[in-house]
Protein backbone atom coordinates (compact mmCIF):
# COMPACT_ATOMS: atom_id res chain seq x y z
CA UNK A 1 0.00 0.00 0.00
CA UNK A 2 1.25 3.29 -0.93
CA UNK A 3 1.40 5.92 1.48
CA UNK A 4 -0.34 9.14 0.57
CA UNK A 5 1.71 12.44 1.03
CA UNK A 6 0.73 16.30 -0.63
CA UNK A 7 2.63 16.13 -4.15
CA UNK A 8 4.57 18.89 -5.16
CA UNK A 9 3.58 21.20 -8.01
CA UNK A 10 5.63 21.07 -11.22
CA UNK A 11 4.51 23.24 -13.76
CA UNK A 12 1.56 24.74 -15.75
CA UNK A 13 0.72 25.29 -19.23
CA UNK A 14 -0.25 28.42 -20.92
CA UNK A 15 -1.97 29.11 -24.42
CA UNK A 16 -1.31 32.50 -26.18
CA UNK A 17 -1.88 34.51 -29.06
CA UNK A 18 1.88 35.53 -29.30
CA UNK A 19 4.62 33.31 -27.65
CA UNK A 20 7.82 36.52 -28.14
CA UNK A 21 5.41 38.43 -26.91
CA UNK A 22 4.07 36.51 -23.57
CA UNK A 23 8.00 35.68 -22.77
CA UNK A 24 8.84 38.96 -22.68
CA UNK A 25 5.49 39.96 -20.76
CA UNK A 26 6.33 36.92 -18.29
CA UNK A 27 10.14 37.44 -17.82
CA UNK A 28 9.78 41.77 -17.91
CA UNK A 29 6.41 42.30 -15.43
CA UNK A 30 7.03 38.91 -13.60
CA UNK A 31 10.67 37.97 -13.28
CA UNK A 32 10.40 34.77 -14.57
CA UNK A 33 13.27 32.80 -15.83
CA UNK A 34 13.50 31.91 -19.11
CA UNK A 35 14.53 28.20 -19.54
CA UNK A 36 13.79 27.31 -22.75
CA UNK A 37 13.99 29.68 -25.67
CA UNK A 38 10.98 29.90 -28.10
CA UNK A 39 11.14 26.77 -30.27
CA UNK A 40 9.13 25.27 -32.95
CA UNK A 41 7.99 21.59 -32.56
CA UNK A 42 6.82 20.15 -35.49
CA UNK A 43 4.04 17.14 -35.76
CA UNK A 44 6.95 14.10 -37.11
CA UNK A 45 8.12 10.61 -35.83
CA UNK A 46 10.50 12.44 -33.35
CA UNK A 47 10.46 11.23 -30.12
CA UNK A 48 8.60 15.00 -29.19
CA UNK A 49 6.77 14.71 -31.92
CA UNK A 50 5.22 11.46 -31.06
CA UNK A 51 4.93 12.40 -27.62
CA UNK A 52 2.78 15.64 -28.50
CA UNK A 53 0.34 13.71 -30.83
CA UNK A 54 -0.05 11.07 -27.90
CA UNK A 55 -1.29 14.32 -26.35
CA UNK A 56 -2.91 16.02 -28.95
CA UNK A 57 -3.71 13.73 -31.43
CA UNK A 58 -3.03 13.46 -35.23
CA UNK A 59 -3.18 16.68 -37.08
CA UNK A 60 -1.80 19.18 -34.63
CA UNK A 61 1.30 19.73 -37.30
CA UNK A 62 3.24 22.75 -35.78
CA UNK A 63 3.21 24.58 -32.30
CA UNK A 64 5.89 26.92 -31.04
CA UNK A 65 6.54 26.44 -26.74
CA UNK A 66 8.94 28.05 -24.17
CA UNK A 67 9.34 26.84 -20.92
CA UNK A 68 10.25 29.26 -17.89
CA UNK A 69 10.13 28.85 -14.19
CA UNK A 70 9.09 30.90 -11.06
CA UNK A 71 11.11 32.25 -8.32
CA UNK A 72 10.10 29.26 -6.34
CA UNK A 73 10.87 26.47 -9.24
CA UNK A 74 7.49 25.78 -11.04
CA UNK A 75 7.89 25.22 -14.38
CA UNK A 76 5.67 27.45 -16.94
CA UNK A 77 5.10 26.41 -20.19
CA UNK A 78 3.70 28.68 -23.03
CA UNK A 79 2.56 27.47 -26.02
CA UNK A 80 1.57 29.22 -29.15
CA UNK A 81 -0.74 27.26 -31.67
CA UNK A 82 -1.40 28.01 -35.33
CA UNK A 83 -5.25 27.35 -34.55
CA UNK A 84 -5.13 29.80 -31.73
CA UNK A 85 -8.68 31.27 -30.70
CA UNK A 86 -9.77 33.95 -28.09
CA UNK A 87 -12.65 33.03 -25.94
CA UNK A 88 -15.44 34.65 -26.06
CA UNK A 89 -15.73 34.87 -22.50
CA UNK A 90 -11.91 34.18 -20.98
CA UNK A 91 -13.66 34.40 -17.33
CA UNK A 92 -16.29 30.87 -17.08
CA UNK A 93 -15.46 30.31 -13.54
CA UNK A 94 -18.86 28.30 -13.52
CA UNK A 95 -17.46 25.78 -15.73
CA UNK A 96 -14.94 22.80 -14.81
CA UNK A 97 -11.76 23.61 -15.71
CA UNK A 98 -8.51 25.76 -14.32
CA UNK A 99 -9.74 30.00 -14.42
CA UNK A 100 -7.46 31.24 -12.83
CA UNK A 101 -3.61 30.81 -11.74
CA UNK A 102 -1.98 32.92 -8.57
CA UNK A 103 1.31 34.57 -8.20
CA UNK A 104 2.66 36.28 -4.82
CA UNK A 105 4.28 40.07 -4.58
CA UNK A 106 4.56 41.75 -1.73
CA UNK A 107 3.75 44.91 -3.39
CA UNK A 108 0.11 43.95 -4.89
CA UNK A 109 -0.68 47.43 -6.41
CA UNK A 110 2.44 48.32 -7.97
CA UNK A 111 2.62 44.95 -9.33
CA UNK A 112 -1.22 45.37 -11.04
CA UNK A 113 -0.15 48.50 -11.83
CA UNK A 114 3.05 47.30 -13.94
CA UNK A 115 0.55 44.37 -15.11
CA UNK A 116 -1.78 47.03 -16.66
CA UNK A 117 1.31 49.39 -18.45
CA UNK A 118 2.10 46.21 -20.03
CA UNK A 119 -1.25 45.35 -21.85
CA UNK A 120 -3.39 43.89 -19.09
CA UNK A 121 -6.22 44.63 -17.07
CA UNK A 122 -7.40 44.32 -13.86
CA UNK A 123 -10.57 42.65 -12.97
CA UNK A 124 -11.03 43.90 -10.03
CA UNK A 125 -11.07 47.79 -9.03
CA UNK A 126 -8.59 47.43 -6.70
CA UNK A 127 -7.12 45.50 -4.16
CA UNK A 128 -9.12 43.41 -1.35
CA UNK A 129 -8.23 42.80 2.20
CA UNK A 130 -8.94 39.31 3.29
CA UNK A 131 -9.47 40.33 6.69
CA UNK A 132 -9.86 44.24 6.65
CA UNK A 133 -8.13 46.00 9.87
CA UNK A 134 -7.27 43.08 10.83
CA UNK A 135 -4.46 41.88 8.41
CA UNK A 136 -2.59 43.57 5.70
CA UNK A 137 -3.70 40.04 3.64
CA UNK A 138 -4.58 41.47 0.17
CA UNK A 139 -5.65 40.23 -3.22
CA UNK A 140 -6.26 41.01 -6.59
CA UNK A 141 -7.65 39.38 -10.14
CA UNK A 142 -6.12 40.57 -13.41
CA UNK A 143 -5.17 40.01 -17.09
CA UNK A 144 -2.08 39.07 -18.54
CA UNK A 145 -2.13 40.84 -22.27
CA UNK A 146 -3.74 37.23 -23.72
CA UNK A 147 -6.46 36.86 -21.65
CA UNK A 148 -5.16 34.60 -19.24
CA UNK A 149 -6.65 35.21 -15.60
CA UNK A 150 -3.88 35.66 -12.94
CA UNK A 151 -4.92 36.82 -9.41
CA UNK A 152 -1.72 38.81 -7.18
CA UNK A 153 -1.80 37.41 -3.10
CA UNK A 154 0.47 39.85 -1.00
CA UNK A 155 1.49 36.55 1.31
CA UNK A 156 1.76 33.31 1.05
CA UNK A 157 -1.67 30.80 0.97
CA UNK A 158 -0.95 28.96 3.99
CA UNK A 159 -0.42 32.48 5.52
CA UNK A 160 -3.56 33.39 4.75
CA UNK A 161 -5.69 30.51 4.81
CA UNK A 162 -3.77 29.72 7.87
CA UNK A 163 -6.76 30.12 10.81
CA UNK A 164 -9.28 28.90 8.75
CA UNK A 165 -10.11 32.38 6.77
CA UNK A 166 -12.95 34.33 6.79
Amino acid sequence: MSHVFPRTFSHIGLSVPDLDKAVKFYTEVLGWYLIMKPTEITEDDSPIGEMCTDVFGKGWKRFRIAHLSTGDRIGVEIFEFDNQQDPEDNFEYWKTGIFHFCVQDPNVEELAERIVQAGGKKRMAKPRYYYPGEKPYRMIYMEDPFGNILEIYSHSYELTYSEGAY
